[in-house]
């Protein structure tokens, strides 16, 4: 499970963590029975994990099904309802995040994005800024997010026309102040 915190921990880590400690509680509840059946269970669950957390790392859909995706809760100073509603997020919840954030008006931000942990990430309206947009990813690992070029009223091509690159040669790929940044996979260490 790497060096993640309980609440960075996806929904298998979680089940994965949960399941070993209910297995260790009973084979100390039965002292006579075998050791091994209860070593032999925790063993495959520590490998199935093992092996889940490899696939989700390697394939972004597998990935985004167990563990969802970010959310714009605030876009452009505006709080967007139906996107709260479908993540079961309520007006408390944001006020309580934004407060956690030391911001103690919500007119004061102009994005706020729900991470998949549940973490609110913000970014502060600034009105010495040009271009009031946040590090947007539009590429990852080869594949267009589709949801971030409707965010910024644009199509696939355009996406095309301003990226010199094959997209599936393109790992990470975000827009920035009218401007496409690219990492491509040449550009990895392996």
């Amino acid at each position: 499970m790497g060096k993640r915190e309980v609440g960075e921990l996806g929904i298998i880590d979680l089940i994965v963590s949960v399941l070993i400690a209910e297995l260790v509680a009973i084979s100390i509840d039965k002292t006579n029975d075998s050791i091994l059946l209860s070593v032999i269970p925790i063993t495959l669950l520590v490998i199935c994990q093992i092996i889940m957390s490899i696939i989700s790392f390697k394939k972004r859909k597998i990935r985004t099904m167990f563990d969802g995706k970010p959310s714009v809760i605030i876009n452009n100073g505006k709080i967007m309802i139906k996107e709260m509603i479908k993540q079961r997020y309520n007006l408390d919840d944001l006020l309580t995040q934004l407060r956690q954030n030391n911001i103690d008006d919500i007119k004061d931000v102009e994005y706020a994005i729900l991470e998949t942990n549940g973490n609110l990430t913000t970014f502060i309206k600034n009105e010495e800024k040009k271009d009031k947009t946040f590090p947007l990813p539009i590429i990852i690992e080869g594949t267009i997010n589709y949801e971030a070029l409707e965010l910024l009223d644009k199509d696939i091509i355009w996406l095309k026309n301003n990226i010199k690159e094959e997209i599936n040669n393109i790992f990470y790929g975000f827009y920035k102040n009218g401007n496409i940044y690219i990492i491509k996979n040449s550009d990895l260490e392996n």
